[in-house]
């Protein structure tokens, strides 16, 4: 075999990242919008000692798990990876990919995770779900502006103003920023030159509220005519806040240091309301949070409502109970959590963060709580001696997982129930071993699906001290 060479494959399995794996002449071939099930036929674009890379060319026979994709960039556009299977795929999928991640790098026996593992929480509507979206701006092969996202492994952008994974106002805010910069020769950023002014725009919207956010990026100050800009985007029904960032580095970063509100609030609002966890209608009060452009907020708020009732659920919590809320963001979880129990304390990096959920406890008239700056291992070292003894602790980190420090003070001083909510359930395998070596072990394990159409998916695990 070589470069180049057409092969026809059977898909067995689908890998962690959404692509069909299948076999030829002994050895494993992974082919990107593959479906198990399908028989295909796949050009070699990549060998190595035991397995290859392929293309696929043809869809010899099609899997009954294949479905056609809603959107007509499904395949070059980075951003769904699995739109091409049915959705009840998906989730079985999602299901697989934690099991497997937390037997095969967690070192956890199949039998224990079968034993303690829930069915994957799936959506209603797997599709315009997304609160927040970033879109790139470029130009084509034409010299048109345009905005997308990017093809797959790449920063070659896709044209698309009308994602089926956002929400429907997004199409008209961009058409009107591209309108406007064709109307008044505003530049398009080019990444190869470092030149040209317009870079991203941002759009959140708030599923509860109806308001909507605008925050370009721009490499300078200020947009030219930026008044203009904003009379037209103010115009839009729900429009509450519009502004611009600077970011003139060099880096895939895309938010810089700097916003300032051009048009409107500085800030948007949002609720998330409580679910019964056994059929996930809603029950009970809602809470309300501020979003700022920079700020962490799930970008799936139905899903993000049954997430964070699980959270609560798994808590188990009482009003005598102490909680700590590690990597709190905005304090979403935190406040979620501070109605049921006697005191949260949340510990975010990002002061910005931090400034939104004191905001966010005072819009609730929640005031059991307690918001610090700094990285939650360092914030753990030195404070912990003013915080009380938690009986709980909630983590919710990064993709990278939690700080090794981190996990080491969580273990010193033993909570009976961590929480942890992960979205990389490769990360959430390695630390998980790190708790249950240090004297927990997990009681329940539950997939949540948060993005619909693509690989990734988040976890809530309840652990208990031995």
């Amino acid at each position: 075999m070589k470069k180049n060479d057409l092969i026809e494959l059977t898909i067995e399995d689908i890998g962690t990242d959404g692509e069909g794996i299948g076999r030829y002449d002994n050895m494993t071939f992974f082919v990107k919008d593959a479906v198990i099930g399908d028989t295909v036929l796949a050009k070699i674009m990549k060998l190595k000692k035991n397995y290859g890379y392929a293309r696929l060319v043809e869809i010899k026979e099609a899997s009954p798990k294949r479905v056609e994709p809603r959107c007509l960039y499904a395949r070059s556009c980075g951003g769904c990876q699995i739109q091409q299977m049915d959705y009840q795929s998906q989730l079985a999928f999602k299901q697989r990919k934690i099991r497997g991640n937390l037997i095969r790098l967690g070192g956890f026996a199949e039998e224990y995770i079968d034993d303690i593992m829930e069915p994957v929480v799936g959506m209603e509507e797997p599709y315009f779900y997304r609160n927040k979206a970033q879109f790139p701006i470029g130009r084509n092969a034409e010299g048109e502006i345009i905005a997308g996202f990017y093809a797959g492994r790449t920063h070659s952008i896709i044209a698309n103003t009308d994602c089926i994974l956002g929400v429907p106002v997004n199409k008209q805010v961009l058409e009107t920023v591209l309108g406007f910069m064709r109307d008044y020769g505003v530049s398009a950023y080019d990444e190869n030159t470092k030149k040209g002014l317009v870079r991203h725009v941002l759009i959140r919207y708030g599923f509860d509220t109806k308001e909507i956010m605008v925050c370009l990026v721009i490499n300078g100050k200020r947009i030219p005519e930026e008044t203009i800009l904003a009379a037209r985007l103010g115009e839009i029904e729900g429009m509450k806040s519009i502004s611009v960032n600077v970011n003139r580095e060099n880096t895939n970063v895309i938010l810089g240091s700097t916003t300032r509100v051009i048009w409107g609030e500085p800030v948007i609002h949002d609720a998330l309301y409580l679910r019964d966890t056994t059929d996930f209608k809603r029950v009970g009060k809602k809470t309300v949070y501020q979003i700022s452009p920079e700020c962490f907020y799930q970008v799936n708020p139905m899903q993000t409502e049954k997430l964070y009732s699980l959270v609560l659920d798994y808590a188990e919590l009482t009003k005598e109970d102490i909680v700590w809320d590690l990597y709190c963001g905005i304090g979403t979880i935190s406040l979620f959590l501070a109605r049921s129990a006697k005191w949260v304390y949340g510990v975010e990096v990002v002061p910005q963060a931090i400034a939104d959920a004191k905001e966010n406890a005072k819009l609730n008239g929640i005031s059991n709580v307690s918001f610090m700056v700094g990285k939650a291992e360092e914030v753990l070292i030195d404070k912990k001696e003013s915080m009380q003894q938690p009986d709980v602790i909630v983590v919710d980190p990064p993709r990278k997982g939690c700080d090794g420090e981190c996990l080491k003070t969580m273990l010193k001083v033993r909570p009976e129930r961590i929480v942890y909510v992960s979205c990389d359930s490769a990360t959430l395998a390695r630390d998980l071993r790190v708790l249950c070596d240090g004297g927990y072990e997990i009681v329940k394990v539950r997939g949540v699906d948060q993005f619909g159409q693509t690989v990734h998916t988040e976890t809530c695990v309840l652990l208990g001290r031995k």
